[in-house]
């Protein structure tokens, strides 16, 4: 598919101070870590796979076709910089899966005959609900 070892070689990381509850101690590590993607300068992969990938992570991409994630999940900056890689490397499996053409199939008969027998036996139903003509 792709050599993953030589696409994180391409990732640019950047470790920054986190938000959110923490005490002291969060106002002097740099815990959160951002990672950046050039996919447009990427070598890993071909011109079709770039278009596929753009197309697929479109919403996701800078105007100069950057990815941006950040991890500050765990206090650590090492385990956030494995979840941000292993989150990035699932973004990429799945932009690059190529979706199956429909095959348009014709309603089996049978189906057909079940539903109108089912509408039949509603419309009997509500028909024995009315006053009998006299």
């Amino acid at each position: 598919m792709f050599d993953a070892a030589f696409l994180i070689t391409e990732l640019s990381f950047k470790a920054i101070r986190s938000s959110g509850a923490g005490g002291q101690h969060v106002n002097k590590t740099s815990s959160k870590v951002v990672l950046s993607w050039d996919l447009p300068n990427s070598q890993v992969f071909s011109e079709n796979q770039k278009a596929r990938l753009l197309k697929k992570l479109d919403n996701r991409l800078t105007t100069e076709g950057i990815l941006i994630l950040s991890s500050d999940d765990s206090r650590s900056q090492h385990k956030n910089k494995d979840l941000v890689i292993k989150r990035f490397l699932e973004l990429i499996k799945q932009g690059l899966i190529v979706p199956k053409n429909r095959r348009p199939t014709k309603v089996p008969r049978a189906v057909k005959l079940k539903r109108l027998s089912n509408k039949k036996k509603q419309a009997d139903k509500k028909a024995n609900r009315k006053p009998p003509d006299v």
